[in-house]
């Protein structure tokens, strides 16, 4: 499903970073630990293929992404990857289902606003749908993020510090709601974390 291969990265003019290889199968939930300044947030993003790796491959599905030109890539990550950030982002002039709706759109992918309701609807928050994210509280966000990036069923779900500001309480419920999700989805879940509550919630682990 996703592997890479001496994957290394370097900032112009700041930090580089060599990874380990990653082998993360079919339906397969890995967590990747590290302390700060270890590269995480820069691994998760070239995973992504936000970035670009210096040297070596992220293969997704066969698809090595840095062959793909930028708008081959966005395609490919809007099809397959379904990302959540450590700080939500979303279009604010928009509606929170409009923010789910945009993903799909963008990337090509048929949708509704029935499916886009029905993602809402597994996290508890399809009563926000027609607000704007402002207006949302900080668990609200996370938890439209969340939707968002499993709404569009990517075969990839890959979260950036997802518990990091939570108390031990959310921070177990969102564990179990990403794992849940892509359970029912059939997708990968990659987490990237400094949190070591979850040690014991992953079998499959790489430190950086």
């Amino acid at each position: 499903m996703l592997s890479t291969r001496q994957l290394e990265f370097k900032y112009p003019n700041g930090p580089s970073f060599s990874f380990p290889d990653i082998q993360c199968g079919e339906g397969e939930h890995v967590l990747i630990l590290g302390e700060s300044g270890r590269g995480k947030t820069t691994l998760l993003h070239l995973l992504a293929g936000m970035l670009r790796p210096s040297s070596g491959a992220v293969e997704i599905k066969g698809e090595i992404t840095s062959k793909l030109n930028d708008s081959a890539l966005d395609k490919f990550r809007g099809q397959k990857i379904g990302i959540i950030f450590q700080t939500a982002h979303f279009v604010e002039s928009l509606s929170v289902i409009d923010n789910l709706m945009l993903a799909p759109f963008l990337s090509g992918k048929h949708s509704t606003k029935e499916a886009a309701m029905a993602a809402l609807k597994r996290l508890n928050i399809e009563h926000k749908a027609n607000e704007k994210p402002s207006s949302l509280s900080v668990g609200e966000q996370q938890r439209a993020a969340i939707a968002r990036a499993v709404f569009n069923q990517p075969t990839i779900i890959l979260a950036d510090e997802p518990t990091s500001a939570l108390d031990d309480k959310n921070a177990t419920e969102v564990i179990a709601m990403l794992e849940d999700l892509a359970k029912t989805s059939g997708a990968s879940l990659i987490i990237v974390t400094h949190d070591k509550r979850l040690k014991d919630k992953f079998p499959k682990q790489i430190v950086l």
